[in-house]
């Protein structure tokens, strides 16, 4: 890998809106419509920031009829996010100063 891909992948993680998506999707997948609702967000910057995302095949789409379904990429960010909660007990418990107590 090169630092160009690091860059892109977490990059594409870098914003709270985005970030809000991934951990919506790990619930279960959803619309647009959906999680704008969820999240209080117009669906126009919700479907802004899940193309980012789907760039970086951090979520997917599905069609179903006429509605477009994402889901989070469960192979890999499932045990990425999986790992950053396991890091954030070990390490930060809870008292991290820089992320605001490592919600």
């Amino acid at each position: 890998m090169n630092n160009s891909t690091y860059h892109f992948f977490f990059g594409s993680l870098s914003n709270p809106l985005r970030v809000e998506i991934v951990l919506s999707l790990r619930k279960k997948e959803k619309r647009v419509g959906g999680l704008s609702k969820e999240l209080n967000v117009e669906q126009s910057k919700i479907s802004h920031a899940l193309a980012v995302l789907k760039q970086c095949n951090i979520v997917d789409v599905k069609q179903k009829g006429k509605s477009r379904i994402y889901f989070l990429n469960k192979k890999t960010m499932v045990p990425i996010l999986d790992l950053i909660d396991k890091h954030a007990e070990t390490f930060c418990g809870g008292n991290c100063s820089m992320c605001g107590g490592c919600r």
